[in-house]
């Protein structure tokens, strides 16, 4: 068997009886790896006599490659665990891959499904059903320019907008308008107010025109919502030189960035928390668009770089 093993070394490695001599007085670690990687095609105790290595050397090897493995893992796990908690455990297994790169700590998607939902239960807090759409009276329609051709390479070239509702701690509604710029899923700006009307939706694209000075001819996407389509809002985007392009009534996939945000917006941020005044709703929708979306938590659209990663690497 001896001399088998070594034939088939030999015509395996095309090499002749020199070369383990040579290796042997390389790095010992090299050689443990070596091993390791054809135990099964030669006899462990063969190749350690080949090499001329103890087999306690060998086997003290793997149990030191053994309890490195679980140190490392333990470090992940309680990186993991940190990441969740710090987050409001709205972090899934895919986004956690991410953050720990940014932690400089790499590994699959799998292993982070391993980790987080099979060994620790850890889950990220799952979406609500939206309400049905409810049609409303219209003024003027626009036709949809966009037709559902979200891809936009330009900053300040489209941007969309909706309004969604919060539940106060009191049981009374607030509501919030946002706009994003498709180039990058960056909210541009936010607003809440008591009632959801055209007032609240000038307010919010004011503070987008002031932020950013787009050029005249930017498409402004939203769906049929009678705070778009009244005279007051359409002169105020023919004022300021914008197009508006609308969605088909009752289809939201036209309008599918801003439904995702705000599918974001409540399940990552607006379920979590209870606000007992505007003062700290405004204070905490300000941290959560400006802070956390737009600067902190990964987009899949942009690669896994946020909003102002992908932005800035233009």
């Amino acid at each position: 068997m001896t001399r088998e093993c070594h034939v088939r070394f030999c015509e395996r490695f095309e090499v002749k009886i020199l070369l383990p001599t040579r290796l042997r007085q390389g790095n010992r670690l090299v050689v443990y790896r070596f091993i390791d990687k054809y135990k099964t095609e030669f006899e462990v105790r063969w190749l350690l006599r080949k090499f001329e290595l103890y087999p306690n050397a060998y086997y003290n090897y793997l149990k030191n490659k053994k309890a490195e493995y679980r140190k490392t893992k333990e470090k992940v796990i309680e990186t993991i665990k940190s990441v969740y908690y710090n987050n409001g455990r709205i972090i899934g297994h895919r986004w956690m891959v991410i953050f720990l790169a940014r932690k400089n700590i790499y590994i699959s998607k799998t292993t982070a499904h391993k980790y987080m939902n099979k060994e620790l239960n850890l889950h990220a807090i799952t979406l609500r059903k939206k309400p049905k759409y409810v049609h409303g009276e219209k003024n003027k329609v626009f036709p949809n320019i966009l037709k559902q051709n979200f891809n936009v390479t330009e900053n300040n070239k489209v941007w969309c907008t909706d309004f969604t509702y919060i539940r106060m701690a009191n049981g009374k509604m607030h509501y919030n308008c946002t706009i994003l710029d498709l180039s990058k899923r960056e909210a541009i700006a936010t607003a809440n107010s008591k009632w959801i009307n055209t007032d609240l939706a000038i307010q919010a694209l004011s503070m987008a025109l002031e932020r950013e000075h787009p050029d005249r001819g930017l498409i402004l996407h939203s769906d049929q919502g009678v705070q778009f389509t009244s005279w007051a809002f359409v002169e105020y985007c023919e004022k300021h030189g914008i197009t508006q392009s609308m969605s088909k009534a009752g289809c939201p996939y036209d309008n599918a960035p801003m439904e995702r945000f705000y599918k974001s917006f409540k399940s990552e941020f607006i379920y979590l928390h209870k606000f007992e005044d505007e003062k700290q709703l405004d204070s905490a929708v300000n941290r959560y668009v400006y802070a956390w979306y737009n600067h902190i938590r990964p987009h899949s659209y942009n690669g896994g770089l946020t909003p102002f990663e992908a932005r800035n690497n233009n």
